[in-house]
C-alpha cells in the first residue's frame, strides 16, 4: 500500500507550540487536527449552543494526487459536549493550497470553549476514485429497488 506523505507547511502567524497532526494509537485511522489561534485569540473562542464558527489550524497542506484529506468530527467532543462538524466530513482536495480550517457547531445545551491547541477534529486521508458520468435510457433493477429513507427497516 502507498503511504502518502502529506506536506504540511504553517501560517507565519501559527504558533508553533502546537502540535502538527498525529495518530493517539498506534491502530489511529485519524491523525488529530489542533485548533491554533492568532494572537490576540489565542484565549481561544466560546461556541454558544446553535452556534458555529470557522477555527483555524493555521496550517496548509499538499496532499498528493489521488488523495483526499477528510476531516471528521471527534467523537468525544460529540458526546460529551454536543460538538462536531458542520459538514462532516469535510474534504480537502489534492489541489487545495490554502488555510486549514475546522467548521465546528455547538448542538449541546451549554456554551463550549474551544481552547487554543485544543484536539479538534481528525483528518484521515484516503485514495480517490473519480467516475465518469454518463446519461442512460434505464437503470438495473435491484432487491431493494427505490426504496429509500428507512424502507430496511428500524432494526
Amino acid at each position: 500500500m502507498q503511504v502518502p506523505d502529506i506536506e504540511v507547511m504553517r501560517e507565519e502567524w501559527a504558533d508553533a507550540e502546537v502540535a502538527l497532526p498525529d495518530y493517539a494509537t498506534a491502530g489511529a485511522a485519524g491523525a488529530d487536527l489542533r485548533a491554533n489561534f492568532a494572537e490576540p485569540d489565542r484565549d481561544g473562542l466560546v461556541l454558544a449552543p446553535g452556534t458555529r464558527a470557522l477555527v483555524p489550524t493555521g496550517l496548509r497542506v499538499a496532499i498528493p494526487d489521488g488523495f483526499e484529506m477528510q476531516i471528521r468530527p471527534r467523537s468525544g467532543l460529540a458526546l460529551k459536549n454536543g460538538v462536531t462538524l458542520a459538514n462532516a466530513p469535510g474534504t480537502i482536495d489534492s489541489d487545495y493550497r490554502g488555510p486549514l480550517g475546522v467548521i465546528l457547531i455547538n448542538l449541546g445545551h451549554e456554551p463550549f470553549t474551544v481552547d487554543h491547541g485544543a484536539r479538534i477534529a481528525q483528518v484521515v486521508v484516503a485514495p480517490v476514485v473519480q467516475a465518469q458520468y454518463r446519461m442512460v435510457e434505464t437503470l438495473n433493477d435491484t432487491a431493494r429497488g427505490a426504496g429509500g429513507f428507512g424502507s430496511t427497516g428500524t432494526r
